[in-house]
């Protein structure tokens, strides 16, 4: 385990590989479990203001689950998320893009300069789950078969999940926090 800040992280997060490979997965993570994405507090707020742009990038039935459930959700855990099309199918923010890959109509938008939210925290971590816990948070990497070939390229290209997640990772707890975790793994 690493310690930083008030974050207890996983060796995992260290020593595996992981790249996403769209091109194989086909983007299962928006459509695969049994909920949406799990949302933090701030971000309900921030996605009921930015809907009215992102309903543009999202598709009919995606746009029909949120008019009829909201913005977001409450799951069967009682944790805030983002809806879902039918029971448990792909994210009511997913988009298929011309190759049939899903991808996040959030980050879409984003991407476009229409909004500066650039997808859920969870989605922009994962492989990385986080537990909250009163005086800390616990990191951990998520064993999943959907994510098989993220696996087997990362280990082809030797970057294991810390670098990969780099920018999510400072999206959410900051630069000096990531350089203190660099320096922690690499010594």
């Amino acid at each position: 385990m690493i310690l930083v800040g008030n974050a207890v992280i996983s060796d995992d997060i260290k020593e595996q590989f992981f790249v996403c490979d769209l091109e194989k997965c086909k983007g299962a993570c928006c459509v695969e479990g049994d909920a949406g994405a799990p949302l933090e507090d701030e971000e309900t707020d921030i996605i009921e203001k930015i809907y009215p742009i992102v309903k543009d990038y999202i598709t009919e039935e995606g746009r029909a689950v949120i008019e009829k459930q909201g913005t977001w959700v409450i799951d069967k855990d009682g944790d805030k998320g983002t809806p879902t099309i039918g029971e448990n199918r792909e994210c009511a923010y997913a988009l298929y893009d011309e190759k049939g890959i899903l991808k996040c109509g959030i980050e879409q938008a984003y991407l476009d300069g229409k909004i500066e939210f650039k997808k859920p925290i969870s989605c922009h971590l994962y492989p990385i789950r986080i537990t909250k816990y009163d005086q800390y948070e616990a990191l951990n990497y998520d064993r999943w078969h959907i994510c098989s070939p993220a696996c087997s390229l990362g280990s082809k290209l030797g970057v294991p999940v810390y670098k990969f997640l780099k920018d999510a990772l400072v999206r959410k707890y900051g630069d000096d926090w990531y350089q203190e975790l660099v320096n922690e793994i690499e010594g």
